[in-house]
């Protein structure tokens, strides 16, 4: 009697730790041959609401930590213009910072990872040593309107944001300035509609190419 009991506790126990394992095994929204409108519905039936909240609240790197983002659930981090981890901080350190609040991110329940977003705006202009290309407002002031070079100007930003870790940039700008009270006409390329629209080859730059055959007007992210 003492051994049928002894072995029906371990294969119950057994079936208890796969049903389990079953349970924490697979999840939609962390499967990436899933579609990505299903994984969303998965992800989003999962969140409570301050999960929700913290996912819509970006903060600035100077108050961010690990410990932050995981107490806090939050989606996203920014470096602002000058918000540098230290003076003329290598590529390295841009990583090594940016993954620190990775790790905060991916112990979290969930496991969202963050979004990090910088201003590199004419390159990656917060990195000592980036590229540093005219502004917008130089560029459409040559009148030399060269939508190809624009691009490569992009494709170089894009290279070197990778480079420190940083997975978007708060680029470009396609506002057509015509009042210079504007504090941000700097950002716009011309008060001619023509030359911005010209100008907007930069977004493939930075972004790559949109396929052919990509659903217009959905989000284009990391080749689908």
């Amino acid at each position: 009697m003492a051994r049928i009991s002894i072995r029906f506790w371990g294969i119950l126990v057994v079936c208890l730790c796969w049903a389990a394992m079953a349970e924490a095994e697979y999840k939609k929204y962390k499967d990436p041959k899933q579609p990505i409108n299903v994984r969303i519905k998965d992800l989003m039936s999962r969140m409570t609401l301050e999960e929700k909240i913290g996912q819509m609240t970006q903060i600035d790197r100077t108050v961010a930590s690990g410990q932050v983002i995981n107490k806090y659930l939050l989606g996203s981090v920014l470096s602002g213009g000058g918000s540098v981890p230290a003076a003329n901080a290598s590529a390295e350190t841009w990583i090594d910072m940016v993954n620190g609040y990775q790790v905060g991110a991916l112990t979290t329940r969930l496991g969202i990872p963050i979004i990090y977003g910088i201003d590199a705006l004419h390159g990656n202009n917060n990195v000592y040593k980036a590229t540093i290309f005219p502004h917008n407002i130089g560029l459409g002031a040559t009148r030399q309107v060269d939508p190809e070079l624009v691009k490569r100007i992009g494709a170089a930003t894009a290279l070197e944001v990778r480079a420190t870790g940083i997975h978007y940039t708060f680029a470009p700008c396609i506002a057509v300035c015509r009042d210079p009270r504007w504090g941000r006409c700097y950002k716009s390329y011309s008060e001619d509609h023509k030359i911005v629209q010209a100008m907007t080859k930069i977004i493939s730059g930075l972004q790559g190419e949109i396929p052919a055959n990509s659903r217009k007007g959905v989000p284009f992210l990391g080749g689908q």
